[in-house]
């Protein structure tokens, strides 16, 4: 793969050299020892407010609209669940004590584990508007030393680990045992990821056929078959039409107000006694009656809630508020009284039970109700398929899942995304898994497993966040933790009853999945211990001490590697060569630099360190989008090389690598030149960052002759610059640079002129990209160790999963003939 993040195959030219080592290794300092001893600033590198993710915050319109749109996204599949709730917790016509006990369960179910824990709750437990249960790891590892980042995504992410001076003692405590631990480190890191994405398979395949069902009141000699290829045909439309969720508020809308109005109506129509199960004692008294078959019932009952983890995992497309906004208002009462409805016809015709939704519907409403039922479940079934869309996206940004595509579907709401490679794998997943359960009861077998566990890996990530983060009082965290704790042990003991019966495949699923991301996540572990080796400040790489030492030939004058690199000279190539530096860090230089120095011994006439820098945001405005700093020391009357560093920033609509790359970073240096050069501080730092500039109109020959200059510049450049004419180009808001023009002397003058020339001339001798092409081997494992050998083939299979999933060079959409790969390998 290469070292640009945009990544890369085959080039036109291509340098490889399959045993690469360093020259000499830096005797006493480690890699980020060395990074930290030569820091400095380094402003294109140095973290911006704009760098790091922020949660956006609605008000007015916004809100309301968002609340909207989250009916649509996320109460598809909790909406859905009136169609089987019942069917699934009785195997008989239930008693009318049994069915208030039933009512009284869902009631306090909803009201505790939606309502309370998550609406009121878990919601607040965000990474920076981000939900689901890995942004919960992901605000930990911000506050607590438990997980590693990609060097790539430190520059974006705000760490607050406090002083343990500022931590209540319980929160001190806690934080010292997770960071402490290497079993909790690695307990809270498979957790959060190994549930919540095979949601994303079952609950299309459930709310679907729980909705095709219906055609049964219809026909009851409808088949199986027939069930089956009218829900996978559903589900095949559902998938292609998942990039345009916004649209479905419209029909849960209906769905949800179908399901109040037929409460409203059986419960004025039939049994309102019902009604009393809003007493928590018919639920105690339904359990204690039935005991061992009472508990087992949970399992069905669990579903009046499943869709719960959709609607924290979506949470960063929709902000808090707006989904408070529409589950208190709106959703939660209009379930409630689907239950309780149902529950007042069941009272009346006990048989009902089997098909709760269709048999209780008002006359002449059955059509238009399976109608609304149908596309109620497609909807359903697009609210995982998108939360496992936000999980996802959490899961790369950790490094535990490889870089795919990502299509943000607004420029208003930053967080709403669509993965086309993942839709797709999805919708195959779905099908089978329809094709092979064939109907609800055993599907809600499996999923209700699902559900449950992930509800209990949230409660206890969230009572870390409370101690850690909150800095909540021990003694509230632990109450809230029995209380919800014990809530999801009860139904998560009755639901792993299930697994004989098909639960199985929910845990088989979830491992497998765990699988390749903590595969993944060790290997990339191994990759940047591998990388570290080779990251230096390019003062430890280039000695620039003897800049005015006389040139010999074609030695670039007083450019020698330091003496830890041997102290060879290094050789002047003509033109511009651009280094792509995937990581960004400040202060340190591009391995592809480092290799093609180590393999030619020569560097270009100007060096471009080139890091481009994914925002969070739509776009960035063109002013804002480059930063320009200088690296090493300024060039001198013998020595013309320069060497920069530019940080590319942009949004996820903004095009920004194309073949017109090139001039674009030597229209920013040149600006970045004359605005240095009309500085009055020119002795101090040259790390000075000058952005959002613009640039002097061609041709440079028309401006202003000065002095001549040296030889070794070409002819053609000759044409010089004076400050006064060239501030004239300066943008607006650093006209007041320009006003010390006449206070600069005439050999600062000769200096930027200088300077000018010496790009023009690289410019036009020629621009080449370069980008690393890394190579990583296995370290051979010394005898018969089992931990060596476990090693080799989890990163052999890391390597495999590697090459097959890498993105290629073409997607840098720059001049093939301008782009060379260095080669190199690293042992792992």
């Amino acid at each position: 793969m290469s070292e640009h993040p945009e990544n890369n195959e085959k080039s036109s030219s291509s340098v490889t050299n399959n045993h690469v080592t360093h020259l000499t290794q830096h005797p006493k300092l480690s890699a980020s020892e060395r990074i930290e001893e030569d820091s400095g600033p380094d402003d294109a590198n140095r973290n911006r407010d704009t760098d790091i993710r922020k949660k956006q915050v609605f008000k007015g319109r916004y809100l309301f609209w968002l609340a909207y749109q989250s009916v649509g996204v996320i109460y598809g599949d909790i909406g859905t669940s009136p169609l089987y709730v019942y069917s699934s917790t009785f195997s008989s016509d239930p008693s009318y004590d049994d069915l208030l006990g039933a009512l009284s369960l869902i009631i306090w179910t909803v009201t505790l584990m939606v309502s309370i824990k998550y609406v009121l709750i878990v919601l607040r437990a965000d990474d920076e508007g981000e939900g689901g249960t890995f942004a919960i790891y992901s605000l930990l590892a911000r506050y607590a030393n438990i997980a590693r980042r990609d060097p790539r995504e430190e520059r974006s992410t705000k760490m607050e680990r406090v002083d343990v001076s500022s931590l209540p003692t319980t929160s001190k405590l806690t934080r010292s045992v997770i960071e402490g631990s290497a079993i909790v480190k690695t307990a809270s890191s498979i957790g959060p990821y190994n549930l919540p994405c095979p949601d994303g398979i079952l609950t299309p395949a459930q709310s679907v056929l729980g909705a095709i069902q219906g055609l049964r009141i219809v026909d009851a000699d409808i088949s199986t078959a027939t069930i089956v290829g009218v829900s996978c045909s559903i589900l095949v439309l559902l998938f292609l039409v998942q990039p345009f969720g916004d649209c479905f508020a419209p029909i849960v809308i209906l769905w949800l107000g179908f399901n109040l109005g037929f409460g409203i109506y059986n419960l004025t129509k039939h049994d309102h006694s019902v009604l009393k199960a809003f007493s928590p004692s018919f639920a105690v008294q339904y359990l204690l009656r039935n005991k061992t078959d009472g508990w087992k019932s949970l399992g069905g009952i669990l579903l009046a809630f499943t869709g719960v983890e959709a609607l924290f995992a979506d949470l960063g497309a929709f902000t808090r508020r707006a989904i408070q906004m529409s589950w208190l208002c709106f959703a939660y009462p209009c379930l409630l009284l689907a239950y309780i409805g149902q529950a007042a016809y069941i009272s009346d015709h006990p048989e009902a039970y089997s098909n709760p939704f269709f048999n209780a519907v008002p006359p002449g409403m059955f059509y238009p109700s399976l109608v609304v039922a149908v596309l109620a479940a497609v909807v359903a079934s697009q609210t995982m398929v998108t939360a496992t869309f936000q999980l996802l996206s959490q899961i790369i940004k950790l490094s535990y899942f490889p870089q795919v595509k990502l299509v943000h579907t607004s420029k208003i709401f930053h967080g709403q995304i669509y993965i086309p490679w993942v839709n797709w794998l999805l919708m195959v997943g779905t099908i089978v898994v329809t094709v092979a359960y064939n109907n609800t009861t055993k599907l809600g077998q499996a999923y209700g497993v699902c559900v449950i566990l992930v509800t209990f890996i949230t409660t206890s990530m969230v009572s870390l966040v409370a101690l850690i983060v909150w800095r909540v009082h021990l003694a509230i965290v632990l109450l809230g933790f029995l209380v919800f704790g014990a809530l999801d042990g009860v139904y998560l003991s009755s639901a792993l009853t299930k697994v004989p019966e098909g639960a199985w495949f929910t845990l088989v699923l979830a491992v497998l999945l765990s699988s390749i991301f903590v595969l993944w996540r060790f290997g990339k572990e191994n990759q940047w211990q591998a990388e570290a080796s080779d990251r230096f400040a390019p003062s430890e790489i280039i000695d620039w001490s003897h800049a005015d030492r006389q040139a010999v030939k074609d030695i670039v004058p007083g450019l020698r590697f330091t003496h830890t690199f041997g102290s060879a000279p290094i050789s002047a190539i003509k033109g511009m060569g651009i280094f792509f530096d995937k990581s960004g860090l400040p202060n340190t230089t591009p391995i592809a630099f480092v290799q093609f120095l180590q393999k030619f011994q020569a560097a270009p006439a100007v060096v471009v360190f080139f890091h481009i820098r994914p925002l969070s945001i739509p776009t960035v405005p063109l002013e804002e989008r480059f930063a320009v700093n200088r690296c090493l020391g300024k060039p001198t009357s013998r020595v013309r090389t320069q060497f920069f560093r530019i940080t590319l920033r942009h949004g996820y609509t903004d095009e920004v690598v194309d073949e017109d790359l090139g001039s674009q970073i030597y229209g920013q240096l040149r600006s970045f030149l004359i605005c240095e050069g009309a500085r009055t501080d020119l002795d101090s730092s040259p790390e000075q960052e000058i952005a959002g500039l613009t640039t002097p109109p061609e041709p440079i020959e028309s401006m202003l002759s000065g002095p001549s200059s040296s030889s070794s510049i070409p002819a053609s450049h000759q044409e010089g610059y004076r400050l006064d004419r060239i501030m004239e180009f300066v943008p607006s808001g650093r006209q007041s640079l320009s006003n010390h023009a006449p206070r600069i002397s005439s050999e600062q003058q000769e200096r930027v002129r200088r300077g000018l020339l010496s790009l023009v001339a690289a410019y036009e001798d020629q621009t080449v990209y370069i980008v690393g092409k890394e190579q990583m081997r296995i370290r051979e494992v010394d005898g018969c160790e089992l931990k060596g050998w476990c090693r080799r083939i989890a990163l052999a299979a890391f390597l495999w999963l590697r090459s097959n999933t890498g993105n290629k060079i073409a997607n840098l959409n720059v001049d093939i003939d301008k782009l060379v790969e260095i080669g190199f390998v690293k042992v792992i």
